[in-house]
């Protein structure tokens, strides 16, 4: 027996056997080419794109009857990608400029991708890097001739181990053929994740290398809900996890009887729950999973992947669509939270030692009002087909609200000019995620109608950890004294001058904090759309009275250990069928 510790991306238990599907890397190297051969490797190279994307297409024309339209914008996220002009021309600029084989051209220009996607500061955003990485991999198996084995023709109920795995890969699974499916690589906030949740098909990535040491027909456990993998159990184990099976199916059965009730406490206290989306054709599922709102559209992607600007009328459509389907309930959209070497504009941008701290968000906005405007003029307009707020992001200082505030008040002129119409008192809030922002609440609430707690961010500013830096990602702790006393800070300046407070940062949406963050007073939680259900479940067993003594017995520990143990061992007893040891979601 061996025992394999991942990432959960998807929750649920599977058991069965190991079918191997071969996503390796094309192992490329360089190569010098002569003249003759330069227009030859760019022919090559433009066939590869063209069968990859007949392949794709293909794919979503035949669309999985269990994952249907709702999720086909992620094929089209990456149809846009192969005809992306830098994506193409940068490889034929490389092939001829540096005259090398297309394989290693495409791989400079993917890797220049990667750069530019690591350097961003929104963690959700950097993950998208992983499909710059898929549609580059599927070009480069299209030029060695590898091809792609599709995962369509499964011959018997299995469990898939792979290196990696692309959406295309999960768009093609058959939920009566395969279980789960297990990676060496990846994260849970993948596109190949989210469409695994939607797929229900529980799934472990990050594994490093459980796809070279296990071979096909090996019988193979996967527990999506702690990120474990054991591989040719003994009895004991095996019958252990039957019974985890078991209670997990009754689980999930008891959750989908909860996504349509309100969040509301034992004791008649209601939390707004509300979902975090990415673009506009996520809004089915938002619904689906019973959300009240949308706490944090992120507008990043009509930015990225291309080479001219997005118009005004790209930004009223995308946000007319969400805020007629989500209407009467609220939309937060945030202004885009991107620095000037992401954006195409014509300016010269020094490369930043540290993007997270540089010239990004809001304080790029302020320097380029022409394109900060454009995007709020959009904003503006589609506020009159629903209930739209506008939210800035970075917020350091009261000087950055007004200037950025003069912005809208200039754009409401020109609209009222225009006699284009759109909501007068739209509401306009910001992201506290800057520990100045924090310290001095008090004062920014009086230039705002609501704050929204950025913790990815807050957390790493606060306690000088970058956690994606294996040297001290383990000090990154959600439940540290010092920011349990910022998040008190922040919701107790808000309601002082009267204004509702969220959170839509990643602490929002796990299970083990809901109590503490309900005890510290905060109004809403904006999550991914498949935690609000395990969050209604928790809430509405719970009492508000006992989420206050909680929060305030964690602040007074001295150690972020203590806090966290105090916090997850509290969770566990209180709520043993849904929380484990581990502060993680059980069955």
């Amino acid at each position: 027996m061996k025992l394999y510790q991942g990432i959960g991306a998807s929750l649920g238990v599977a058991i069965g056997k190991v079918f191997i599907v071969d996503r390796n890397r094309v192992s490329v190297s360089r190569h010098t080419i002569t003249d003759d051969e330069a227009a030859q490797e760019i022919a090559r190279f433009k066939r590869a794109v063209a069968t990859s994307k007949d392949q794709l297409e293909d794919i979503r024309k035949k669309l999985s009857f269990d994952i249907g339209e709702e999720h086909g914008y992620i094929l089209d996220s990456h149809l846009m990608i192969l005809d992306d002009k830098m994506l193409i021309n940068g490889t034929i600029e490389i092939i001829r400029g540096q005259m090398v084989n297309a394989e290693y051209a495409l791989k400079e220009v993917v890797n220049r991708f990667m750069n530019i996607f690591n350097g961003m500061g929104d963690s959700y955003l950097r993950e998208r890097k992983s499909d710059i990485e898929h549609v580059g991999e599927r070009i480069q198996r299209n030029l060695s001739g590898k091809g792609i084995d599709s995962l369509s023709n499964i011959p018997e109920e299995s469990i898939v181990v792979a290196h990696d795995l692309a959406p295309s890969d999960t768009f093609q699974m058959r939920k009566d053929r395969v279980l789960a499916f297990v990676t060496d690589i990846g994260s849970n906030t993948s596109h190949t994740a989210i469409m695994a949740r939607s797929l229900e098909l529980p799934s472990v990535v990050g594994l490093e290398d459980i796809s070279l040491g296990v071979k096909n027909g090996d019988p193979i456990i996967v527990d999506g809900n702690l990120g474990v993998v054991v591989v040719n159990p003994d009895q004991d184990t095996f019958l252990e996890y039957l019974e985890r099976q078991r209670k997990y199916k009754y689980f999930e059965k008891e959750l989908i009887k909860i996504s349509r009730l309100p969040a509301v406490t034992l004791d008649g206290h209601e939390v707004h729950l509300a979902a975090n989306i990415e673009i506009p054709e996520e809004m089915d599922t938002v619904i689906g999973h019973g959300a009240k709102g949308v706490g944090l559209f992120r507008t990043e992607f009509l930015f990225l992947n291309r080479n001219e600007l997005p118009t005004e009328e790209e930004h009223f459509m995308a946000c007319k669509r969400i805020a007629e389907k989500m209407d009467p309930y609220h939309v937060v959209v945030r202004t885009f939270d991107l620095g000037g070497d992401k954006i195409p504009v014509p300016m010269p941008i020094k490369d930043e030692v540290n993007p997270a701290l540089g010239l990004r968000a809001i304080r790029f906005s302020l320097t380029r009002m022409e394109i900060f405007k454009t995007q709020v003029r959009g904003i503006l307009r589609a506020s009159a087909y629903g209930n739209l707020k506008l939210m800035y992001p970075m917020i350091s200082g009261v000087a950055e609200i007004r200037a950025a505030n003069a912005v809208v008040r200039e754009a409401m002129e020109e609209l009222r000019r225009e006699k284009l119409p759109f909501n007068e008192n739209i509401e306009i809030g910001i992201m506290v995620e800057i520990p100045s922002a924090a310290i001095t609440a008090d004062v920014l609430a009086r230039e705002c109608d609501f704050f929204s707690v950025g913790t990815n961010d807050l957390i790493q500013y606060s306690l000088a950890i970058d956690r994606t830096n294996e040297h001290v990602a383990y000090l990154y702790e959600p439940l540290h004294p010092a920011v349990i006393r910022l998040l008190k800070m922040i919701v107790e300046a808000a309601h002082r001058q009267g204004i509702p407070v969220a959170m839509c940062g990643e602490m929002a949406g796990e299970a083990k904090y809901s109590l503490v963050l309900i005890g510290l007073g905060f109004d809403e939680l904006s999550m991914s759309p498949f935690s609000i259900p395990r969050m209604k479940k928790v809430i509405r067993q719970s009492e508000l009275k006992e989420a206050m003594e909680l929060a305030e017995n964690a602040m007074n520990f001295s150690t972020a250990e203590e806090s966290r143990d105090y916090v997850i061992s509290f969770m566990a007893n209180r709520f043993p069928e849904d929380i484990t040891r581990e502060g993680k979601l059980m069955y």
